[in-house]
């Protein structure tokens, strides 16, 4: 693409002529406001139908990052929780078609992209400011829910979803490209990262795969993908969705503030909610630091890779720096 960017204003400006193109598929009128809402690994809408009131979101995928048979697994889960009533969360909506997976096509000459309308829930992100502590409490009941049912659900057949493991996320298979690009490091900081990254692998080797810690998971409840009204808590996008540990579930839930004094009062919050719905062994507990350092090198690699989001340009070099200072906490507790 010549302009430089899969999301450059001027591919945001294709992309909005692709979802006016294809507002008839869900049944909304020509005279629909269409409001960006969010641009992360895909690009998020709003669409208000102002001659019935109807609202729906829309999430355009990014460009390569899932194929069909990879969305419709995730909306497989989606209706599965939904259907036995273990996570609030928004209802797929299929299209006038029948179908939950669109292909929009580009007026710009651009690649077609994937896209998916969701119910309208009401709610705002919970603040930082606010009782996190409460909410993380209640996440971690939610999220045991959430793991209890994946162990049991009976999945369909041609389910597929992405693997969260050491070589998808620090090692040579990387989904989000190599920690090593992360921006603003040097040789010493790669080294000083590189130690922490091995002594992560080694646990992580040692914690294992048995399927008491192990299964399909949400992979991303961080605040942004959190809704909260009133004491209602909503767990939305499972667009990353897919097998790992489950107690990396709490490593995402404190994505970008990792390093934040009050992450160790969420865990033990979110651990106690855990506990009111499925077992969390003092080992289980005792390893989620070590979640927390892999998610943070994790993300040092995304920022790298999705240098075109405003949540990467806002982490910047900084996220790097802290992330080479946890490091060091690390090593001296574990190393």
């Amino acid at each position: 693409m010549a302009d430089g960017g899969e999301y450059s204003p001027e591919a945001l400006v294709d992309l909005e002529a692709m979802v006016r193109d294809g507002l008839g598929r869900w049944g909304l009128g020509a005279g629909s406001t269409i409001t960006l809402l969010n641009v992360s690994e895909n690009a998020t809408y709003r669409l208000d139908d102002p001659a019935d009131g109807r609202r729906l979101v829309l999430r355009v995928h990014r460009i390569g990052y899932r194929d069909e048979p990879q969305i419709r697994s995730e909306l497989a889960w989606i209706e599965a929780l939904r259907a036995d009533h273990v996570v609030e969360t928004p209802a797929p909506i299929a299209a006038r078609d029948g179908s939950f997976v669109q292909r929009l096509v580009s007026p710009g000459g651009r690649p077609d992209r994937f896209a998916v309308a969701f119910d309208f829930v009401t709610g705002r992100e919970p603040d930082q400011a606010s009782d996190l502590v409460g909410w993380f409490r209640k996440l971690g009941r939610i999220t045991a829910q959430m793991h209890e049912h994946s162990r049991r659900w009976q999945r369909p057949a041609g389910f597929v979803r992405d693997v969260w493991d050491f070589e998808t996320m620090l090692g040579d298979k990387p989904h989000w490209g190599p920690w090593r690009a992360g921006l603003g490091l040097d040789d010493a900081g790669r080294a000083h990262l590189g130690r922490a990254v091995d002594l992560i692998g080694r646990r992580l080797e040692r914690f294992g795969k048995t399927p008491a810690r192990y299964g399909l998971i949400h992979a991303d409840p961080r605040l942004a993908n959190l809704m909260v009204d009133g004491d209602r808590l909503s767990v939305i996008d499972f667009d990353d969705c897919g097998f790992s540990w489950f107690v990396y579930d709490f490593a995402s839930a404190v994505s970008f503030f990792e390093h934040d004094p009050i992450v160790p009062s969420l865990m033990d919050a979110w651990v106690e909610g855990y506990r009111t719905v499925a077992p969390l062994s003092q080992e289980e507990a005792e390893e989620l630091p070590v979640f927390v350092m892999l998610r943070r090198i994790l993300l040092v690699a995304w920022v790298a890779s999705h240098a075109e989001t405003p949540t990467a340009q806002e982490m910047g070099t900084a996220y790097t720096d802290g992330a080479l200072t946890m490091a060091e906490d690390l090593l001296a507790r574990y190393g």
